[in-house]
């Protein structure tokens, strides 16, 4: 069977047909223009505002018209990530998908799923001539996965409904009524260099599964970066310097791979090494059973920074959090606050670092963000703290949440999960400019997003499907 053949049919299709259009975020130019092409052609009244976020809007179906407008709304771009034996331009190839044991995946890339299915759906009730629906405002938001700059710059007075339903959470039976706010920690320091000498070796993590740095920060994946780190500390033992680090990629991933070139002076570190890469191995075996580490000998760089530098570097890579950082305790089972260290790079006399820090609570954010900062500051880094953007705080008395909750149960026979995610959605921020508008956020299930093993279950993309149009059909009064 063809993902075209799949049901339902007007979904994936618009599917296929949105992941034909390149859509890295902060390039979000060619799917801004395919989805403003697809609201014109239907003949609706749409819209791209000044940050770029298009707007559709839908009038009611006949008798429906006295319900309350709805606004559905998904974000137009996608993390772009890819296995490092993958041959594939984001910038102008669309994606690859495969059929795979019941879900869609993609050939080696992140799928798109997150959040291409929402804005499928979406599509899919815009060019609908039979499906009952309340008046549609469809809001497509831009660059929600670098810095949610679309759900920022979205004015106020541009929507009127009164309900608004995000369709980016990714497991089918549950409603997310919050979410985790954010910041990014970002750090540069200029470190001295000196000629290179000894033996030349390149170190190398790779075969991690990666996965979102909110929701999949929780189970205990193995970060490159932190793990590259370990494997060339106590420098000072082995006269080891470091000429060269690339470890991870994107701010809201959990980094996967990461490469260093070092020089050693000392021969006994390559036993120290296999007993380290023992160790990791072992302890990865059951949260990154496919981790690959390996050293192997490298031409010897013209230069590397000293060893007092390569010592103050890694002492401070050690000691920077990474990980969970404290558990909610008013949601049993839900992670509070966090840190991933995303990205580090050191090269040409530049040490780099990029991580991002997530919490339910305003102040706990600031507290990891600061403890993050601190260490780097401590060996003399310049700390910049920026992109904040606020959580959701929950709204357990939502007339939506009320309906779709009944609705469910008497779907599924069964209740749905009700919770608040340690993801960054995008209604924290739309709320600023629309404080009055209710919201809830439900979707298919997606496992792995941010990552190329990236999928979505097939069977949920339609439980997903029927349940949003039985909501839509009953949606409430004005």
């Amino acid at each position: 069977m063809e993902i075209k053949d799949l049901a339902p049919k007007n979904v994936w299709k618009n599917f296929i047909a949105l992941n034909a259009v390149p859509r890295p975020s902060k390039k979000e130019e060619r799917v801004i223009a395919f989805m403003k092409s697809f609201g014109e052609n239907l003949q609706l009244p749409t819209m791209v505002d000044k940050t770029g976020n298009v707007i559709i809007k839908k009038p009611a179906t006949k008798g429906m018209e006295k319900r309350k407008t709805v606004i559905l709304q998904s974000h137009l771009d996608m993390v772009c990530q890819k296995n490092a034996a993958t041959n594939f331009d984001f910038d102008t190839q669309g994606i690859k998908m495969l059929i795979e044991d019941g879900w869609v995946t993609a050939d080696g890339t992140t799928l798109g799923a997150d959040n291409g299915i929402g804005v499928a759906a979406i599509m899919s009730l815009l060019e609908s001539k039979d499906i009952p629906h309340p008046a549609i405002e469809a809001l497509f938001t831009i660059d929600e996965e670098t810095g949610m700059t679309g759900a920022f710059g979205l004015e106020g007075g541009l929507l009127d409904g009164e309900i608004l339903l995000n369709l980016d959470t990714e497991d089918d039976d549950e409603f997310s009524i919050g979410c985790a706010g954010g910041i990014d920690t970002n750090t540069e320091y200029t470190y001295e260099q000196k000629n290179a000498t000894g033996k030349a070796y390149k170190i190398e993590v790779k075969g991690l599964k990666g996965g979102h740095s909110g929701m999949d920060i929780i189970l205990e994946r193995g970060n490159a970066n932190k793990i590259i780190n370990r494997l060339i500390i106590d420098t000072e033992t082995f006269g080891l310097c470091i000429a060269e680090i690339d470890g991870g990629s994107l701010r809201n991933a959990i980094p996967r791979e990461a490469v260093a070139i070092v020089t050693v002076e000392n021969d006994t570190y390559l036993e120290t090494f296999e007993q380290r890469k023992k160790d990791v191995l072992n302890e990865l075996s059951i949260s990154d059973p496919d981790a690959k580490i390996s050293i192997e000998p490298t031409n010897l760089p013209a230069k590397t920074m000293t060893l007092a530098e390569t010592t103050k570097i890694t002492n401070t890579l050690q000691a920077v959090h990474n990980g969970v950082f404290k558990m909610s305790l008013a949601i049993a089972g839900l992670v509070e606050t966090s840190s991933s260290l995303a990205r580090v790079i050191v090269k040409d006399g530049k040490f780099i670092t990029q991580s991002l820090q997530r919490s339910a609570i305003e102040s706990g954010k600031m507290e990891v963000a600061y403890t993050v900062g601190a260490a780097f500051k401590l060996m003399g880094c310049k700390v910049e703290h920026r992109g904040s953007y606020p959580g959701w705080a929950p709204n357990t008395k939502s007339e939506i949440l009320d309906l779709m909750k009944a609705k469910y149960e008497a779907k599924f026979k069964e209740s749905p999960k009700v919770a608040a995610c340690h993801a960054g959605l995008e209604c924290g921020i739309l709320g600023l400019n629309y404080p009055k508008v209710d919201m809830i956020s439900f979707g298919p299930t997606i496992k792995n997003p941010h990552s190329p093993d990236e999928k979505v279950n097939i069977k949920t993309v339609e439980k997903f499907w029927g349940f949003l149009l039985d909501i839509l059909a009953d949606f409430p009064s004005k």
